[in-house]
């Protein structure tokens, strides 16, 4: 059964549609606790949009932030979508330091989250992907296929290690990742029609 974290935000209806239309087995995980040793979920997505700042807080206060980071460096299968792969960098420039405090992601992937420097952002729509070779994410999916794009900021690694496919807007960017069982990808799959849909069933079927 596949897990998704209903932390009080992100597109949660979407993507289990998209689960529905693959037949897979989902329901919301309510608590970070059932993310633990006893878990009934063998892999688990991570959807959402909005400020890295103020779903960061929300993982923190609601004890996801701990459940997430435990289950990923546990090597089990984790899917993040849109701020699901922002969260995982060390931190962001939607969220500057305050009071000279930084806030800090879950700093699984090195690296910061940047804005984009052009003046028409955010990116809306879709956007001809570029995907790294071996990549199992996009494994029969045609190179430079299109997918649903909505975001200001983008996820830059310290390093090109994790990095799976990338896309252009004003500069080429990390728009996936993937690092052992761990894939997280900047676009939204359960919005991006056929080719969304058989990326997401490489990823449940991997």
């Amino acid at each position: 059964m596949i897990g998704v974290i209903d932390y009080g935000a992100g597109n949660l209806g979407s993507v289990m549609n998209a689960l529905k239309r693959l037949n897979t087995e989902a329901r919301f995980v309510k608590a970070p606790e059932e993310l633990g040793s006893n878990t009934p979920y063998a892999k688990i997505i991570f959807p959402g949009d909005g400020h890295f700042a103020t779903a960061m807080a929300s993982l923190e206060k609601s004890g996801y932030a701990q459940a997430v980071k435990e289950w990923i460096n546990a090597d089990r299968p984790f899917l993040g979508i849109c701020i699901g792969l922002q969260l995982l960098f060390d931190a962001s420039e939607e969220a500057p330091p305050v009071n000279g405090r930084e806030v800090k992601g879950l700093s699984i992937i090195p690296g910061s989250v940047k804005r984009f420097p052009g003046r028409k952002v955010p990116q809306i729509g879709w956007n001809s992907t570029k995907a790294r070779s071996g990549s199992r994410l996009f494994k029969d999916i045609p190179q430079n296929s299109f997918f649903y794009y909505i975001h200001s900021y983008y996820a830059a690694p310290a390093g090109d290690r994790a990095v799976a496919a990338e896309a252009d807007y004003y500069l080429s960017y990390c728009s996936a990742v993937e690092q052992g069982n761990l894939s997280a990808v900047q676009f939204h799959p359960e919005k991006s029609g056929t080719w969304g849909l058989k990326l997401l069933e490489n990823w449940i079927m991997g």
